[in-house]
Formats: C-alpha cells, structure tokens, sequence
C-alpha cells in the first residue's frame, strides 16, 4: 500500500507568510526520487528549493505561479518503498532561448506561448515565431497574449515585486547623489596576469577584480567611516565590521548576498566566499540571513559593458559602489615634470551616497581611496 507524502511551502524566513511557486521541477504524475529538488518557492525576499522529502509519483495541488501561505499543502508523493532505487532523471534546465510561438489559441501555456498572430505584420510575425520580441521565460512561467494591445505578457515575481518595492524605497527615503572617478587599471591588470597561475594552484580558486575592489573597498571605509554607516532614528550607527552586500544579477532578479566581516578576509577567502554566494544566488539557494545584515554594497554593471551608471543605494545602507566596463583610452601621463599620451585600461567608478550623513567631501575622499589602493596595489597585499 502506497504512503502518501505532503509537500508544503515550507517555513521561509522571519516575517515571510506566503509563497510562490515559481516552478515545479516536474510534471504531474512524474516519478520523484528522494532529496531531489522539486519545486521553486518565491517570496518577497528571496527564492528557494523545496526538495523532495520521498520517492514516488506526483501530484500536483497548486500550480506555479499560484501564491499559498506558509504550511500549505501544495502537492502530494504518492510513495510505495519501490522508487527508491529508480535512477535519478535528469532535471529540465532552462532552455537556449525563449520557447517558439506557435499560431494556434491564445490559451496560456506553463512552457510554451500560444496564439493567434493576428495583427501582427509579416515581419513581426516571423520574429515571434524565432523568439525574438519575447520576455525572458524561465521553465513554469506562464506566458499569455493581450490580443488587444498585441502584446505579449508575463506575470511579476513575488521577488520581482518585492525589487520594485526596495528600489522605490530608495529613492523615496534616502538623499542620494552620486560622485564619479576614474581608476588606471594598468597596476592590477598586470598583477592578476602575473599571479593568477600560482594563485589558483595554491588557493583553488582563480584571482579576479572582486577580491581587488573587496579590498580597495575595506581600505577606503576604515578611513571614511561615514560611508559604511547607517540612520537608526536619531542616531547614526557605525558597525565596526564591513559586511559587503555583492549584487547579484540572476534569472529572477537582482540579489544582494552579504559577505560577513570582509574586513578580516584575505584575498583568497574573499574571492571564494563571492564565488560561493553568487553561485548559490543564481542556483536559488540563498538562505534569507545571508541576505541580512550588509553595510556597504559593490554591484558590477562592468559585466554587461556598462561603461557609467549611478548605482541605487541598498536601505538601510548608505552607499554602493558601482564598477564599469574596462576601456582602453588615451591619457596624458606624467614623468619627471613632462607629459606623453599612452592609452591605458580605465575604469570609471561610481558612488552614489546618503546625503543625509555623507559629505560631498566625504563622498570624494573615499573614492579617491579606492582609486589609489586599485593603483597602487603590490604583490605582497595579494599573497
């Protein structure tokens, strides 16, 4: 006789009532191995994986997208102690592209968009049908079709919501300016080249610009104090620590993982705990704690070839340091009183700061420190 397994939204984080489901793993009626991931749960802080607690055939009580509370009974394992040892099928990943349109209902489908193309001119109609024009679509998500506006729509993520509410948050509570500065990476470009080698092979773990800037960061906040604090009611409190918030760019939005006490943390450590969190984050994985706590955030735009932007600053956080695209550009370089043109690898770099407790000077100062460590940096502050 078959055991039958509840599958619930399990308990998310302090304050967190509800979940999402953003996607199930597999379909109704698959069979399900023990401690596989099987479904996706968004809230308003965060994404996690629920796994499945047996082996057996689902069912299937809430679909994805449907919001439920906490504890809710969400799906059912029918287990019969015979699945155990059934191999463990593959999981669906996320396909290349946007799934393909065809001309046929407007119906929502969980995977694939369905619909009518009337409306749409020969061009366009081509184009839908490659995939181009689409939203990105992530597995379970519906996608469906405003025949009226000729549009194709998806729903907003609980996370993606709750990112809309942060980012007004900001903007409506915070005095935000933003100070620029440009950095010579010809220095740090060079020592990664020269010790990325013997750094993996002692480390583990490859040498890139996080652990670099974590650092130029940790040095320029021990001497602008100001720029890692925060507003507590009428007072201004400054941790004596720099948790350092990393953005994050996933597939359901953008995260803010904290790496705890970066000042303590060598460049080696740095890189892989960055490395840890950003994996995890992309994966899901994160647990709402290691969301908490930061005091001062780096997000790197450079990734995606953003030569400049004014980063948003992470409340209650004062600042955020964004980074750009490395360009090589023309600039006049001084030797012994006489000046040449060399074209060296620039970074601009940017702060956008409360000012409500920091200074325009302030706001510079610390800038200037950052710049100066990136093009200073020696061997020995690596090793």
């Amino acid at each position: 006789m078959s055991e039958k397994v509840n599958v619930v939204i399990p308990t998310i984080g302090e304050s967190v009532s509800e979940g999402t489901i953003g996607r199930w793993f597999f379909k109704e009626g698959d069979i399900v191995v023990k401690d596989q991931p099987l479904l996706e749960v968004d809230s308003d802080k965060a994404s996690l994986e629920v796994t499945a607690s047996a082996s057996g055939k689902l069912k299937i009580l809430v679909p994805a997208g449907k919001t439920a509370a906490v504890g809710a009974l969400v799906g059912v394992i029918e287990a019969d102690g015979k699945t155990s040892t059934i191999a463990s099928p593959s999981i669906p990943q996320p396909a290349a592209g946007p799934a393909p349109i065809e001309p046929k209902t407007s119906t929502p489908s969980t995977n694939v968009v369905a619909m009518d193309l009337k409306g749409f001119g020969p061009a366009k109609r081509k184009a839908i049908r490659e995939g181009n024009f689409q939203p990105t679509q992530a597995p379970g998500v519906q996608l469906f079709v405003d025949e009226s506006t000729r549009e194709i729509k998806k729903p907003i993520s609980t996370l993606r919501k709750r990112i809309a509410e942060r980012l007004l948050e900001s903007q409506q509570t915070t005095a935000t300016l933003t100070t620029f500065n440009e950095i010579d990476m010809s220095k740090s470009m060079e020592l990664r080249k020269k010790l990325k080698d013997s750094f993996e092979k002692t480390h583990g773990v490859k040498l890139g610009f996080m652990s670099f800037f974590s650092k130029a960061v940790v040095h320029a906040l021990s001497a602008f104090p100001d720029v890692n604090a925060r507003i507590d009611g009428d007072n201004i409190a400054y941790p004596q620590f720099v948790n350092l918030g990393v953005a994050v760019s996933t597939e359901r939005g953008l995260v803010v993982p904290v790496v705890r006490d970066a000042q303590t943390l060598s460049y080696s450590e740095l890189e892989k705990k960055i490395i840890d969190v950003a994996e995890r984050a992309r994966l899901g994985k994160l647990q709402i704690p290691e969301m908490q706590g930061g005091t001062f955030t780096i997000t790197n735009g450079g990734v995606f070839g953003s030569l400049l932007s004014t980063p948003i600053i992470n409340p209650p956080q004062s600042g955020i340091l964004g980074m750009h695209k490395i360009e090589n550009r023309p600039m006049a370089i001084e030797k012994n009183g006489a000046y040449s043109v060399e074209v060296r690898p620039m970074m601009y770099v940017a702060l956008s700061y409360d000012h409500r407790i920091i200074d325009g000077a302030t706001s510079v100062g610390f800038l200037v420190k950052v710049k100066e460590y990136m093009e200073s940096v020696t061997e020995s502050d690596i090793a």
